[in-house]
């Protein structure tokens, strides 16, 4: 990998990025990072959820 493409190829995604340089493989890796991020953003909004749910049912009277 030369110097240019080092430095033309982001370590991390960033939402709206361009794409067009990008290979399917890359893409499809994005993806995958994406697609575990969202899971682990879902597993802590259920877990807000559930401690939300358990407080309530605590404090009711």
């Amino acid at each position: 990998m030369d110097e240019e493409e080092a430095r033309s190829k982001p370590k991390a995604h960033e939402v709206g990025m361009l794409l067009d340089a990008m290979s399917v493989e890359e893409l499809e890796a994005r993806i995958a990072l994406l697609s575990n991020e969202i899971e682990r953003l879902k597993a802590a909004i259920a877990a807000r959820q559930k401690s939300r749910s358990e407080a309530q049912n605590l404090f009711k009277f």
